[in-house]
């Protein structure tokens, strides 16, 4: 396994001292985030080759990056597929089909099957897998409703990464046993963060509101433990994504970022320590 760091949280920092500050912290590598904003965006694809040699040469791998495309027709596609496969991005995670109750569920379906079917077959042109997230909002939020996205797809090109924070804190919790035996054949990454619900005021009919927030890694009521001691033990060979999407200063995130890191990597029987 690899544990990554997704990119999302370093939006104001330059690659060159996005890369300095993970070698530091003990990364093994960078989920690159291609957005607007961000280091790549999907007008800059051409870039990314650049970016990754930057990374590398702080001694980051970069074995998967994350985009928002979903449309295979769209030029703009194929262009960040060829340049992460250019570039030995071997994974790539791809957009999401939102659920919308005015367009309801089978036309949304529909669409999403035909566009994963286009994008399957640009993966395989260009010999990278695509990973669907499991994501709150989505048509594929969990592993019963992401197998009717994957089941006709060869895991080769088409991949499941699991989210159970996401699961937890966007969408109600779904067994993590069920969601990695149900997806076991395309399980390709885990983002890997925490987070929990908190009991709010009550509305004006009486009904108890419940909010969610993320926290650290050991605090939320996802199970980490349990479900790294399970990957380790299973020989998973994939990646671990890691999240930072804490809502406090930079610098205080950067350092907690830390400590999950070694929380991960402590159940992993990693002795290698975080600075």
């Amino acid at each position: 396994m690899q544990v990554i760091m997704f990119t999302k949280l370093f939006r104001e920092l330059g690659s060159s001292e996005t890369a300095a500050l993970l070698s530091e912290i003990g990364f093994d590598g960078v989920d690159l985030l291609i957005r607007e904003g961000w280091h790549v965006t999907p007008q800059t694809a051409d870039s990314i080759e650049g970016v990754v040699t930057q990374f590398k040469q702080r001694g980051l791998n970069v074995p998967m990056a994350t985009c928002d495309a979903v449309d295979p027709s769209d030029p703009i596609t194929e262009r960040i597929i060829a340049h992460c496969a250019e570039a030995g991005i071997g994974l790539l995670r791809i957009g999401y089909w939102r659920y919308d109750q005015a367009h309801g569920y089978r036309t949304i379906l529909k669409e999403a099957q035909d566009q994963l079917a286009g994008l399957a077959r640009l993966a395989e042109r260009h010999s990278i897998c695509l990973a669907l997230q499991l994501h709150g909002g989505t048509i594929h939020s969990s592993s019963g409703q992401a197998l009717h996205l994957l089941t006709p797809h060869d895991p080769r090109y088409v991949g499941a990464y699991v989210d159970p924070g996401n699961q937890v804190v966007q969408e109600g919790r779904e067994d993590w046993r069920l969601t990695l035996d149900a997806l076991e054949p395309w399980l390709c990454c885990l983002g890997v963060k925490n987070g929990g619900w908190f009991a709010g005021m009550n509305d004006e009919n009486g009904q108890r509101r419940w909010h969610s927030d993320w926290l650290p890694m050991s605090d939320g009521m996802v199970p980490w433990s349990d479900i790294l001691a399970h990957l380790s033990q299973t020989r998973f060979s994939g990646i671990l994504s890691l999240h930072s999407q804490y809502r406090i200063p930079f610098a205080q995130a950067v350092a907690q970022t830390g400590v999950d890191l070694g929380f991960v990597r402590r159940i992993l029987g990693d002795t290698r320590k975080p600075t």
